[in-house]
């Protein structure tokens, strides 16, 4: 290695590493600084001073013409890479990234999927492995293998070396009696606060490490070929004291710069495509190894506290749980916050540390300040280990049309991106709340799923409530929206329209149709509803009628509460439940139990939505064509006892009426499998009816007290299935109802002098005490 070469081999986020490498550039004051990184991105660098910059940050590389394909560079305010860009820009040191180009990265990937979509031709580009795949299919330092068009966290920044089964730092972690090479790393780098220069001892121990493991990938070679030739470039330069920060695990490898001519062989030839960069948020949570990152860190946010903490560590973040606890009308006295340091301390003395870890710090706030509780302990990890932190990216940086209208938006409406989870309740009667709301459902069109709306709250259609939760891929989703439009209103527009064209399904259409007007997007409106009386005119299929029937009804009742014209949605549901009313009867018959069942939820759909309608006409029409199937013979009992039952609801059916149908359906005439599937389409999800009339209740009661021992065990799991859709208060009333019932029919038929009984009393009694005992109630005999 040159004189002139510096290498400073680093942990990618952490502290420690960090404050090394300031204070190691503070001492050498290099003239160029080279960074494990894309390097055909360094125009990106400078707006790393920029104001509105604010770590957590992401560099993102992608292919602009499949932008589901890109990569992550993820920086934190500690990550050492960050700390030397800072210090570059600020001294005015030239700083560029040395990593092999995304370019060339991208496009060996992609001849990687190609090879396992066809392996038997592509056998003779390179060795195939035994699951069909080329060898450029593995990625790097622990990554996992991408599926095709996925986007991962790049590794560089990346791990000290490769966190696998096979990690060497295991053994050396082991032999300082430390239980993993995480641990180790931690008390001897990343708590360091004076900046002592270890980098000479971490190129001796990685040194020794890769001569004795041997756990390099394929691709690895490409990438340190590629930081030689670049620290080669800025010898021939003229730099004369070089500052190369990159993954300890490389830093050997970078050391030799003898062989220029192989690392330009390994270069030659590389396959190319065109990428295109930007900036975007990153979060904590996505830092965590935890999240699939792997380089990831399984304490962002204490690191964070670790490197802007002044004073004594353990007492700061000691206080910062309790101001948590507090937060949430925890108990947290200033008296168990000083235990709690004490003990940390004491845990690290006894443990052997020079100072307490996160693990000590964890120990210590479980026992003093959470007494144990171990939801306690998650709300530290989630709210301070790990943390919500969201960085920001200036104005300035480059970004595709559509993502900055979507920030425009954002800052318009005021939602701004969160990595915590945060509920929005939405009141659409409010000029706000409902831009809120188109802005959000034209997102989701364009499958950018920023929120997730929840289910109704009963205040009234004119609210809605969503969970909003800004994930950093959202923003190359949002690239991959962009070639859609420059506006996320006509982006929308023309994705609605697109898949509008494309839609062979009737449901799925009408899905589209319901989208399309809660978003507010009157340029689709005509084109998608003229698609949709087309596909409709065209349908035959009543399950599809009716499939398509509730998110119609749902946007003719929702549409006038956010002021859309959703009259034209009149005409296709008129003439949708016209044919569902004609075509059910024949739909229904001859049905196994599974097509049973699967109409059997479209009737209770289709019934809702008429009902949500309020239209006399349509809701006459379906109560004939459910009277035409309760009657209906040989119909399957799942089919007739629903439809019998709405009938009874709606008072077009009587009591009587209903009974005799019940007294039909349950005779001994009837299969046992049919009669239970009548009641249980009739009562299920609702006992009240069985509760408050007496004919049905002594129907149903008397049809199951007549059934034979070897009729009713194979019926009772059906039963029980039943019931168990009551609600609680439900199935305790009906059990003191029957138990009433049972007792009454017992009362009347000794007073009545009916036929005696023959029951053996005294036998009986001797049964008592072990029943007593085995329910846990103590008898007057067992009392005396």
């Amino acid at each position: 290695m040159s004189e002139s070469v510096h290498i400073l081999g680093v942990r990618h986020h952490g502290p420690g590493s960090a404050r090394c490498v300031a204070a190691a550039l503070n001492t050498i004051q290099p003239d160029s600084i080279l960074i494990e990184g894309p390097s055909d991105v360094v125009d990106l660098l400078p707006f790393v001073i920029e104001q509105g910059m604010k770590p957590p940050v992401a560099l993102l590389v992608y292919v602009p013409d499949e932008p589901k394909r890109g990569v992550y560079y993820p920086f934190a305010e500690y990550s050492p890479e960050w700390q030397a860009i800072l210090f570059g820009l600020t001294k005015q040191v030239p700083v560029s990234f040395m990593d092999l180009p995304q370019c060339h990265w991208l496009a060996m990937e992609k001849a990687a999927s190609l090879a396992r979509k066809a392996p038997d031709e592509t056998a003779d580009d390179g060795e195939i492995d035994q699951e069909g795949g080329t060898e450029l299919e593995e990625e790097l330092d622990g990554e996992p293998r991408p599926d095709d068009e996925a986007v991962r966290a790049s590794d560089s920044p990346g791990l000290v070396i490769d966190p696998g089964p096979q990690d060497p730092l295991i053994l050396v972690a082991q032999q300082a009696g430390f239980s993993d090479g995480e641990r180790w790393w931690e008390h001897m780098i990343e708590q360091r606060r004076d900046g002592a220069d270890v980098f000479r001892a971490v190129m001796e121990l990685m040194s020794a490490l890769r001569e004795q493991n041997d756990i390099s990938r394929p691709m690895e070679e490409h990438r340190e070929a590629s930081m030689r030739q670049t620290i080669r470039a800025a010898i021939k330069a003229g730099h004369r004291r070089i500052a190369v920060i990159c993954g300890a695990w490389h830093a050997p490898a970078l050391a030799d710069l003898s062989h220029e001519k192989d690392d330009a062989a390994i270069l030659k030839g590389l396959p190319r495509v065109k990428v295109s960069a930007t900036w975007v948020p990153w979060s904590n949570r996505r830092l965590t190894l935890y999240s699939g990152y792997g380089a990831g860190i399984e304490s962002p946010g204490y690191y964070h506290h670790l490197w802007n903490s002044a004073g004594n560590i353990s007492a700061n973040w000691m206080a910062r749980v309790a101001a948590l606890l507090r937060e949430q009308d925890l108990d947290a006295s200033v008296a168990s916050v000083i235990d709690s340091v004490r003990l940390a301390d004491s845990l690290a003395a006894v443990r052997d540390l020079r100072r307490p870890g996160l693990a000590e710090l964890n120990d210590a706030a479980c026992a003093t300040l959470c007494f144990g509780d171990e939801i306690k302990m998650r709300l530290i990890a989630e709210k301070l280990i790990v943390g919500d932190a969201i960085g920001e990216v200036p104005e300035s940086a480059p970004m595709v049309p559509l993502q900055r209208d979507l920030q425009q938006m954002q800052k318009k409406l005021r939602l701004p991106p969160e990595a915590a989870v945060r509920t929005l309740d939405l009141d659409l009667r409010k000029p706000t709340d409902l831009e809120r709301s188109y802005l959000l459902h034209r997102l989701a069109i364009l499958g950018i799923h920023w929120g997730q709306k929840q289910g109704s709250t009963g205040k009234g259609t004119f609210h809605e409530i969503w969970h909003l939760r800004w994930e950093p891929e959202l923003a190359l989703e949002v690239i991959e929206a962009s070639i859609w439009g420059n506006t996320v209103a006509a982006a929308a527009t023309a994705r609605a329209i697109s898949d509008a064209a494309s839609a062979v399904d009737l449901s799925a259409l009408t899905r589209l149709v319901q989208s399309v007007l809660l978003a507010d997007l009157a340029g689709a409106v005509d084109y998608v509803m003229a698609r949709l009386q087309n596909l409709a005119a065209v349908t035959s299929d009543v399950p599809h009628l009716m499939d398509a029937l509730p998110a119609l009804a749902g946007v003719m009742r929702y549409g006038n509460v956010r002021q859309t014209d959703a009259e034209m949605v009149g005409q296709v549901v008129d003439g949708l439940i016209a044919r569902v009313c004609i075509g059910l009867p024949a739909a229904c018959s001859a049905v196994n139990d599974e097509a049973a069942e699967g109409m059997l939820l479209r009737v209770i759909a289709v019934n809702e939505a008429i009902a949500l309608l309020q239209i006399e006409r349509h809701l006459d029409d379906w109560l004939r064509a459910m009277a035409l199937l309760a009657d209906q013979q040989n119909l399957h009992g799942l089919i007739a006892g629903r439809c019998s039952r709405l009938l009874f609801d709606r008072g077009v059916a009587s009591a009587e009426q209903t009974g005799s149908r019940m007294n039909r359906a349950l005779s001994s005439a009837v299969e046992p499998a049919q009669a239970a599937a009548w009641i249980d389409a009739f009562i299920r999800g609702s006992g009240q009816v069985l509760l408050h009339n007496a004919e049905l209740w002594q129907v149903l009661d008397a049809w199951v007290s007549g059934l034979t021992e070897q009729v009713f065990v194979p019926t009772l799991p059906l039963l029980r299935r039943t019931f168990s859709t009551f609600s609680g208060p439900e199935r305790r009333q009906l059990g003191q109802k029957a138990r009433q019932a049972q007792r009454g029919g017992v009362v009347s038929r000794s007073k009545s002098g009916g036929a005696s009984i023959d029951f053996d009393v005294e036998r009986a009694d001797r049964v008592l005490p072990l029943l007593a005992t085995l329910l846990g109630i103590r008898t007057n005999t067992q009392e005396t």
